[in-house]
């Protein structure tokens, strides 16, 4: 399977098609790989095919001088029984060779070349035929005959052979299936034999291909479903190290050593230490690629080994007395002697960090790491916090905390420490389950050991309330904020960068939870502290800055806010570079900026570049990218090009289901944001099956009361209104209402929004007495929170002016509109779809006004068509 190309190449090369220029030459190949790449496959199969165009094909084995004598001896014996069964070894290949002379046009295939050179005499001997060898040596074949490197399987072939071995023809696969076989397959390495050798176990044994993974080592030297005992990968490079050791002993010590790495772009320098002797380096290296168990890079100066050798030598690894690996030992010595310990060098740190991680995951639970591996892990972890990488740190943390509990004990300061960073990676990545735990164990611990108002206590409980914050529990972060706050500025003073790093926290806290009029002055008053103690281009200034934009930008201030994030932008870029995490972010914000202003000219350009560089620096998958995308896809529909943001948003759901697992809280978010969009397209058939669902899952995942189930319970309920489902959308609204009263408090923007639409769902059903002491409601206390301009704010007075008309009062209504529209103007711009709408809105409600004067009826016919809940406010994607 997927051979074809090699197929047609291989049969070009030895015909002379297209090559003039090879003459005696050109009747011999070879074919050289990693041992369990299919090399005698593909010439068994070559030689199949085209078995009618020579006289003979014959198959010798060729791993040695006297096998070749002895496959020649049984040509002559299967050529002329009578005579051979007389003669002697050597009579019968010599009387092969004679018979090949005579009689041209055959196919000698000679099959694991352990030495070129054994091949010589035969070629001189026989010019009127084809020869085809294969081997693992990759090197020695210059003088003997043009080589056909033979690489692994591609990935969809690799996965078709994988699923057609275990699970037979024709069986239709889940998709959870056929991802469980891709990530095994590419654990595999895609080698053709390793997907032979897993497919017959799996297809015997019933074991899930998930289970198989966690056996790799294992099983490699398992013999089932047809698979002959010595062809199990295993046994093949064992054979294959025993060779090179009669060779190079040095070569198999180093390539036992360099498993422990990252499998690609080992530096070669890195190795330098191994030995004295460069030299002796240099050929060990040589042998291990002349056999194919490595290969060269960047002018050979790089070094990859193939993922499924990694995954064997290592568990064939000699243990200590002390159960670990010998060979691990020299592994993590050649990474301390590179390991730059002074800050910076980012250059010697991106080549190093993917074998300290290599080295972090395969860390032995059964022993700590040395104090001078742990040191390594330390710096390791700290210049990946610097560039905002903490998911990464994250098994080097694991290792260091284990080796301080075993090392220190439980309740040592350096132990609470790295127990502390262990929390705060794990909360950097969304993984709160194991995040607020951590960090209220931690805290307990610092105020019994360190006292309550140790510094290191604060900041303790400092975390505890940013962790809280990320899983929506604003009640218990805002007074542990506030009050973590006082005590800092208490022993430290205003000014220290603690107090100030707290107090920014507790502005953001506050913007949370929608109180702009404590966020934002609070802000101001951080980032002037910044400037001031830090400079005006330190990254904590930076950060205040952003966060002031994002508040500003909260209160729908965004003349104010978009000049101050393109300035944090410059900043961010000159200082931490064009790609860091923060300048990602704030580049993101930016586009979200534009993007509520209505300038969507200049949001989608600046969200697909953020989104390029996301993919760039973090991955495809990573939620940060994940969100990304969305916000784009948001974009789209905002602009009416559902036909780019509907399939952004599937495929977003897909990686995200793929990545994070189907009920990911990043997942879950990416589902609720392709609901929205159907609802939005006006596609509610597709959006409430996908809301329930979505709801569901965010109550078991996540509780009853999470903001995130909240919010998701009453997006069904305004697509249950979208169908006019009433009955369905009123209650649901009154549930979550009275939920977010009493877990998120009144003024909560999910709280202002459900009551927005439970008020618009009552107007629906005929009952503006009910709907509008909701809309003045949810307009007062908008406005004392966010502000009589925010754009919340600005479509409740504009609901309730709707909900006026809708009872016949235009007079009331009148001067609503006329002041939001007149903000509309002030804050949005006069041409915002806003501002637009709002002056239709205003033209109606005049028109309704003198209709009523006109004819001194109550009714209002015309103006009820206006009042469209439509305007009633969402939460954003964003």
């Amino acid at each position: 399977m997927g051979r074809d190309d090699e197929l047609a190449e291989l049969h070009c090369l030895l015909t002379d098609q297209g090559d003039t220029t090879i003459t005696q030459a050109s009747s011999t190949r070879a074919i050289h790989g990693l041992g369990g790449i299919g090399k005698s496959t593909l010439a068994l199969h070559y030689a199949q095919k085209h078995r009618h165009a020579y006289k003979l094909v014959w198959w010798i084995n060729a791993a040695s001088t006297e096998q070749i004598i002895a496959s020649l001896a049984t040509l002559a014996m299967r050529l002329c029984p009578q005579w051979a069964t007389t003669a002697g070894a050597q009579e019968r290949a010599a009387w092969a060779i004679l018979w090949l002379q005579w009689h041209p046009g055959w196919l000698l295939v000679f099959d694991n070349v352990e030495n070129p050179n054994d091949l010589g005499h035969y070629l001189g001997a026989l010019p009127d035929g084809h020869h085809l060898a294969t081997s693992r040596i990759a090197t020695g074949w210059h003088a003997i005959a043009p080589t056909l490197p033979l690489g692994v399987l591609d990935a969809d072939t690799a996965v078709s052979l994988l699923c057609t071995l275990a699970f037979g023809n024709g069986q239709p696969l889940t998709p959870r299936q056929r991802q469980d076989a891709a990530t095994l397959a590419a654990e595999l390495g895609y080698l053709p034999l390793a997907l032979e050798q897993a497919g017959a176990y799996l297809f015997e044994t019933g074991t899930s291909l998930a289970d198989y993974r966690g056996l790799l080592g294992q099983v490699m030297d398992k013999a089932t479903g047809g698979i002959a005992p010595e062809r199990t990968i295993a046994r093949i490079w064992r054979y294959t190290i025993g060779a090179i050791e009669n060779r190079n002993p040095l070569a198999v010590k180093l390539l036992n050593t360099m498993v422990w790495l990252a499998p690609d772009n080992i530096p070669r320098t890195l190795l330098g230490p191994f030995s004295p002797d460069p030299l002796a380096v240099g050929e060990a290296l040589g042998v291990l690629r002349a056999y194919n168990m490595i290969s060269y890079s960047t002018g050979r100066q790089n070094i990859s080994i193939h993922r499924l050798v990694r995954n064997v030598l290592r568990h064939q690894a000699t243990i200590d007395t002390a159960g670990r690996p010998v060979s691990r030992k020299e592994a993590e010595r050649l990474i301390r002697q590179a390991a730059p310990y002074e800050y910076g060098h980012p250059s010697q740190w991106e080549q190093l960090l993917p074998h300290v991680l290599a080295l972090a995951e395969s860390t032995p639970h059964s022993s700590p790491i040395s104090a001078e591996l742990d040191e390594t892990y330390q710096a390791a972890a700290l210049y990946l916090h610097d560039q905002g990488l903490d998911a990464d740190a994250i098994p080097l943390l694991k290792a260091i905390l284990t080796r301080c509990v075993q090392a220190l004990g439980d309740t040592h300061p350096n132990t609470l420490m790295s127990r502390n960073n262990l929390a705060t990676a794990y909360r950097s990545v969304g993984d709160l389950q194991r995040a607020i735990p951590l960090h209220e164990s931690t805290l307990a611990q610092y105020e019994q050991v360190l006292g309550d108002t140790h510094p290191i206590t604060l900041g303790g409980r400092n975390n505890l309330a940013t962790a809280y914050v990320s899983a929506g529990d604003l009640r218990r972060a805002i007074p542990l904020y506030k009050e973590t706050l006082a005590q800092y500025e208490q022993i430290l003073g205003d000014a220290h960068p603690e107090t100030l790093a707290c107090q920014n926290n507790l502005a953001n806290a506050y913007m949370s939870v929608g109180d702009l009029q404590r966020a934002i002055p609070l802000h101001e008053s951080t980032l002037a502290q910044y400037e001031h103690a830090l400079g005006d281009t330190h990254p904590n200034t930076l950060n205040s800055r952003n966060n002031l934009a994002n508040a500003r930008r909260s209160a729908g201030d965004l003349r104010r806010a978009i000049p101050l994030y393109k300035e944090t932008l410059a900043q961010y870029e000159q200082i931490l570079g064009d790609a860091h995490p923060d300048t990602l972010s704030c580049r993101e914000s930016l586009a979200s900026a534009y993007k509520e202003m209505g300038d969507l000219r200049q949001a989608i350009p600046l969200y697909k570049e953020t989104l390029a560089q996301h993919e760039h620096v973090l991955g495809e998958t990573h939620p940060d990218t994940l969100g990304c995308r969305n916000n784009l896809a948001n974009a789209y529909l905002r602009a009416g090009n559902w036909q780019h943001a509907i399939p952004l948003l599937e495929a977003t759901l897909a990686q995200s289901e793929q990545v994070l697992g189907d009920a990911d809280p990043n997942t879950l978010a990416s589902r609720k944001y392709l609901a929205d969009a159907y609802l939005s397209v006006g596609d509610p058939q597709r959006a409430i099956p996908l809301l329930k669902t979505t709801l569901a899952q965010f109550e078991q995942v996540l509780g009853d009361a999470d903001p995130n189930t909240l919010i998701t319970r009453k997006s069904l309920a305004d697509a249950y209104h979208s169908v006019a489902d009433l009955r369905q959308a009123i209650p649901l609204h009154e549930a979550t209402l009275a939920q977010c009263k009493q877990v998120l408090g009144n003024v909560h923007p999910i709280t202002l929004a459900t009551c927005n639409g439970l008020a618009a769902a009552y107007l629906s059903a005929g009952d503006p007495q009910r709907a509008i002491p909701l809309f003045k409601t949810a307009l007062r206390q908008g406005e004392l929170v966010r502000g009589v301009a925010h754009p919340d704010t600005l479509a409740s007075r504009n609901n309730l002016a709707a909900a006026y008309l809708s009872a016949g009062d235009p007079q009331r209504a009148i001067p609503l509109y006329e002041a939001t529209l007149a903000q509309c103007k002030q804050v949005l711009g006069s041409a915002h779809p806003k501002t637009l709408a709002t002056r239709r809105n205003l033209a109606a409600a005049r028109t309704a006004a003198e209709s009523v004067q006109r004819s001194n009826s109550a009714s209002s016919a015309s103006a009820l068509g206006f009042a469209d809940t439509a305007s009633i406010p969402k939460i954003q994607n964003d």
